[in-house]
């Protein structure tokens, strides 16, 4: 693999070429500035590097019969991962051949995007634009998680109300009209796909809302790429803001989640979905990142979770004692990293799905999610006192990333918050109607 590397690196600072295949390619390496692979057996064939890390095989020619003064293409032949090396050489030759016999692809590409539908920009956004286009994480790509969602709202949503028209004929008016089609549940739907699997779209102000944000990211991505004239969603007038929910368990309410969680494990139920439970509600961890949480990112000695990747990137949380102790106690794997593994397979465990419903029934409670629980953390923290600064520290909220960064230096203050909030969840959780303590007044 050394020399591999070697191989590409002399590419990338001298233009050499380099015959690409499989190793090859995963070597190829982002950098602060994308790069492209040239291969050395084909004339025109590369793979180009992006500095996010993607990698998508292109194919690079002169139009017109070629020569100097004709005007270079570049053609876009697929993302590596959805083509191998091989697969994407073949379709180069072909796009090569076109060339040599007097086609220029990339200006038939154009003419085709030109009369494209909605319908299929949903597939090209799919296939090439599924990046993130906002923040510090912009031009990475979305989680796998992330990516299934969105397109699916696109596909549910978009491609029924507006999947016929072509993509420069929606207007300014059409995408108003689509977001109150949505919001009244127009595109509502109910499809068996299987002998115990059904897709239930509901729409709702929600759902539009957030398949109104995805579509304006695809009306971007296909402004960039030649497709469309321009955002009609940019000058379109609709409620943009979430109704963000307050919901919030009170420590009574807390109580009723332990005692049902205890009850539930002397019924056999499964422990590991009850301590993911339990979790999220000592931690104030969003559902994916304790379902997915790895030993490794457990930080015993200093009290902390070290998270490799949240929805803000790198993060680090301070740990309470009862969120460490229960982490304690649960015995680790040898053939998993995950803390919570699946029962079969190597993934981590996915089950809370279907024991979630029983906990918030036995407990009594009405329109509660896993998310309610992280809400649970950040009202307890603010209304015991805790500064703000430390509750976002806690939540590893975003606004407040940029002093994340100290926290290997100086992370007791938040740990201390942690610690006080927990114990308080933690006796709720036990059983016991132990108030948060108020805090001391500094003359």
């Amino acid at each position: 693999m050394l020399t591999i590397e070697i191989e590409v690196e002399a590419v990338m600072t001298k233009g050499k070429q380099v015959r690409l295949t499989k190793r090859v390619v995963d070597a190829s390496e982002p950098t602060d500035k994308r790069y492209i692979v040239w291969d050395s057996e084909l004339n025109g064939f590369g793979l180009r590097v992006e500095t996010s890390g993607s990698k998508t095989f292109v194919v690079r020619y002169r139009a017109d019969g070629g020569g100097r003064g004709a005007p270079q293409r570049f053609v876009t032949i697929g993302r590596f991962g959805n083509l191998t090396v091989e697969e994407a050489r073949k379709q180069a030759k072909v796009v090569l051949g076109g060339v040599a016999v007097g086609e220029d692809p990339a200006d038939e590409r154009r003419a085709k995007r030109a009369e494209m539908k909605m319908a299929g920009l949903i597939d090209l956004y799919e296939e090439e634009g599924c990046f993130i286009q906002r923040g510090k994480r912009q031009g990475a790509p979305m989680k796998p998680l992330t990516k299934k969602y969105t397109v699916a709202r696109l596909r549910h949503h978009v491609v029924p109300l507006l999947g016929h028209k072509r993509v420069n004929d929606v207007g300014v008016a059409d995408i108003e009209r689509f977001f109150r089609d949505v919001s009244s549940g127009k595109s509502a739907s109910d499809e068996k796909i299987g002998p115990r699997k059904r897709i239930i779209v509901r729409g709702g102000e929600g759902a539009a809302r957030k398949v109104f944000r995805d579509l304006s990211a695809v009306f971007s991505f296909a402004c960039r790429h030649g497709v469309a004239q321009g955002n009609p969603c940019e000058k379109a007038v609709v409620q943009k803001t979430d109704n963000h929910r307050t919901r919030f368990l009170t420590l009574e309410e807390v109580q009723l989640l332990g005692a049902a969680c205890d009850a539930l494990q002397e019924e056999g139920v499964n422990a590991k979905a009850l301590n993911i439970t339990r979790l999220w509600a000592l931690t104030g961890c969003r559902r994916q990142e304790i379902a997915e949480l790895k030993w490794h990112e457990v930080d015993f000695d200093r009290g902390l979770l070290a998270l490799d990747d949240s929805k803000t990137g790198k993060s680090l949380r301070p740990l309470a004692d009862a969120a460490m102790a229960l982490l304690k106690g649960i015995e680790q794997t040898e053939d998993s990293d995950f803390v919570f593994p699946a029962d079969r397979g190597e993934a981590h465990f996915q089950g809370t799905k279907s024991i979630w419903p029983k906990i918030v029934k036995k407990a009594g409670l009405v329109d509660v999610t896993p998310h309610t629980l992280r809400h649970t953390m950040g009202a307890t923290a603010t209304s015991a006192g805790e500064a703000l600064a430390l509750t976002g520290a806690i939540l590893g909220h975003a606004n407040i990333r940029s002093t994340m960064i100290y926290a290997h230096v100086q992370h007791d203050p938040s740990r201390r918050a942690a610690n006080r909030v927990g114990k308080t969840i933690a006796a709720a959780l036990a059983g016991q109607t132990k108030r948060a303590p108020k805090r001391k007044k500094v003359a």
